[in-house]
């Protein structure tokens, strides 16, 4: 979506962000949303570790119970 934007219509945006709120309110609405992008991907990275822990556990699960059911077998 942003890949469509180019270098003039980045300027543009700026010069449009400029005339509405101004010099001096930009930095804080850049820092602004600066923090909620690592906000936003460090919740993001979290949700696919976490996702990622999950679909091991059942593996590691069955492992167990397939190694238990073998000593069971045995020592029958």
């Amino acid at each position: 979506m942003l890949s469509n934007i180019g270098i003039p219509g980045l300027v543009l945006i700026l010069v449009i962000a400029l005339i509405i709120f101004g010099p001096s309110k930009l930095p804080e609405i850049g820092r602004a949303f600066g923090s909620t992008l690592k906000e936003f991907k460090k919740a993001t990275n979290d949700l696919v570790s976490g996702d990622k822990e999950e679909m091991g556990s059942p593996k590691e699960e069955s492992n167990v119970l397939a190694h238990e059911k073998s000593e069971s077998k045995i020592g029958s």
